[in-house]
């Protein structure tokens, strides 16, 4: 879609945050692709082309910026990312195709993360150091440490980003990564992230929670930490940046909580309907950006259609790829070196 402004606008600073406006519109174009996307995959669920869904609808002003400032790569000199089933934004973000979401969802023999053999939002990507995705929740945290040591005895400035939802804090994988990560003169490079929706399934973080925020974690353990507006994609850009610089640097942890919505309920196990209560971080992205001046209502508009449109074709593709082959069940249940 043609942005004719863009030009005159490169290195203007805006008023949100003062980041130019070409990232603004990178980030609206982003957040929005994202949210097409798992809309679609609630469609496929809902008309019988997939068995589950669950995503990220609502966390994208924090997703997006994660995957933008993630040095993208393979191996320790690049950022790892071990992450959990909400973050197709931060996917798309690094440079990912929707398609690839779309054919995991509809199980095909396609799906690039695990051959239709996993369900919706289990991304791995080898070649990006994005660690496969397990349903068990947070089990990631115990397991970036590991990378992360790797990363320390290897020099250089990448960094673990390991990231998980406010209930499964409560899991004993969560402390044993605050515990490895902070070790006095082993401290490890290592962002340690909660994105909390305040929900657990349908349990209110409110009523599980002794502590004001999670972040609060870290000071028992001389880790630096954070709580910010994840709603916020100014903010959640600005916050990540600073955090990630202290953790290249430094190379110590950093614990970051960043409070975000959760538009469609936990999964197609709680209905996966849209919850009109909850704060839509694009619609208040979108108002600022149309006060400031840096796309139109018409641009916005124009933009969710082509994108719509577009992964609607991809989702119809989909429908006709194959099936896995039984015999392909044996595939990749050891580490085979490619």
């Amino acid at each position: 879609m043609s942005r004719p402004r863009l030009v005159d606008r490169k290195e203007e600073k805006s008023s949100l945050g003062s980041l130019p406006a070409e990232l603004l519109i990178r980030m609206h174009d982003l957040m929005v692709k994202a949210r097409v996307l798992e809309e679609r995959l609630i469609q496929m669920y809902k008309s019988g082309h997939g068995y589950f869904w669950i995503g990220g609808p609502g966390e994208e002003a924090f997703n997006v910026p994660l995957g933008l400032l993630m040095k993208k790569g393979q191996g320790p000199a690049y950022d790892y990312l071990h992450a959990h089933y909400r973050q197709s934004a931060t996917l798309l973000a690094l440079g990912e195709s929707p398609i690839g979401a779309l054919r995991q969802m509809k199980n095909t023999a396609t799906d690039p993360y695990s051959g239709g053999r996993n369900f919706a939002g289990h991304f791995s990507k080898r070649e990006w150091n994005i660690a496969p995705v397990s349903s068990p929740i947070e089990v990631q945290y115990a397991i970036a440490p590991g990378t992360a040591l790797a990363q320390k005895r290897f020099g250089g400035d990448g960094i673990t980003i390991v990231t998980g939802g406010d209930a499964g804090t409560a899991e004993g994988d969560f402390a044993s990564c605050l515990i490895w990560s902070s070790r006095p003169g082993n401290e490890l490079p290592i962002l340690i992230i909660v994105t909390n929706n305040q929900w657990g399934i349908s349990t209110a973080a409110a009523t599980q929670h002794g502590e004001k925020h999670i972040s609060d974690r870290g000071r028992a353990f001389n880790i630096r930490s954070r709580t910010i507006d994840g709603n916020d994609p100014v903010t959640s850009y600005l916050e990540l940046k600073e955090a990630m610089e202290y953790v290249r640097k430094e190379r110590k942890p950093f614990l970051l909580e960043a409070m975000v919505s959760r538009l469609y309920g936990h999964s197609s196990a709680s209905g996966a309907n849209f919850v009109g209560d909850e704060p839509d971080c694009i619609k208040s992205f979108e108002e600022r950006l149309e006060a400031e001046g840096v796309l139109t209502r018409a641009e916005m508009d124009a933009l969710r259609k082509k994108y719509t449109e577009e992964i609607a074709e991809m989702a119809r593709q989909v429908r006709d790829e194959p099936q896995p082959d039984g015999a392909s069940i044996y595939d990749h249940i050891y580490w085979e070196k490619k």
